[in-house]
């Protein structure tokens, strides 16, 4: 089972997780229980302030169990220095992909900025996860037109849509060849129909895993539980949870021990 989309502790930022404290070794602790074999960890302090530091974090904390864990840097598209510090998440840091949250961040998905940041991130085979599912800047359609431009980067929309736009994120992925859906705080009755409705091979999983202060997760956990309750068929089940993620990961992961 691999989660498409969990956080590293708030170190740092001033939010109301800032100071949780719980490491690496407890992260995969919480993986352990909650069954999950692989997870992309995306950055907490980067998406409020996206700096160097900010990845250099994510990269520390997933280098600890490099078997376990694929980082995803951040970046702010109207910094002169976004473009490069994209290059050396992939270069330096080996990163497999790239988180940007429009809403927080404060930027547009039209704005051309965002173009030669994608050209980087297609270059180095990576991914390009986007918050989605609150306006209005992150809205799914909004982020299916930045797919569009650029069609061979593969996208995921990391909410699915979450309560207000999740209809608007099924049918973005449904008419967009690399648009994926990630199904993570989306409710329960639209991960029903995202499943029946959505294109082989392009629902993923994901917990948002970190955002709590204690080192168990208990939210996560319930998130895996809640799968049991949507009503997949075992080919669904798997698809999103083995094969989907997989296929998209397959560069960093490679033919390993993805549980069957």
């Amino acid at each position: 089972m691999i989660d498409f989309h969990t956080h590293t502790p708030a170190w740092k930022s001033a939010t109301w997780l800032a100071g949780a404290a719980f490491g690496a070794g407890e992260f995969v602790q919480f993986m352990d229980s909650a069954g999950i074999d692989a997870a992309v960890v995306l950055s907490h302090d980067g998406l409020f302030d996206p700096t160097p530091e900010a990845n250099d974090d994510v990269a520390g904390f997933v280098a600890e169990y490099p078997d376990r864990m694929l980082a995803f840097g951040t970046a702010s598209p109207r910094q002169r220095t976004a473009v490069a510090e994209v290059e050396r998440c992939f270069t330096t840091l080996g990163m497999a992909g790239l988180k940007l949250h429009p809403w927080l961040q404060g930027f547009s998905m039209h704005e051309r900025s965002l173009d030669p940041i994608c050209e980087v991130v297609t270059a180095a085979g990576g991914v390009l996860l986007c918050h989605d599912g609150t306006p209005p800047y992150s809205t799914p359609l909004q982020i299916a037109a930045l797919a569009r431009r650029h069609p061979r980067l593969p996208v995921v929309l990391g909410h699915g849509g979450l309560h207000d736009c999740w209809r608007e994120a099924l049918a973005a992925t449904v008419e967009t060849p690399n648009l994926y859906l990630c199904v993570c705080g989306t409710p329960p009755y639209a991960a029903r129909t995202i499943l029946a409705q959505a294109p082989p091979g392009k629902v993923l999983f994901g917990t948002d895993a970190g955002l709590s202060d204690k080192p168990s997760q208990d939210y996560a956990v319930a998130r895996v539980r809640e799968i049991d309750g949507w009503g997949a068929t075992p080919d669904q089940r798997r698809a999103m949870l083995v094969d989907a993620p997989h296929a998209l990961l397959e560069k960093w992961i490679g033919p390993r021990k993805v549980a069957t």
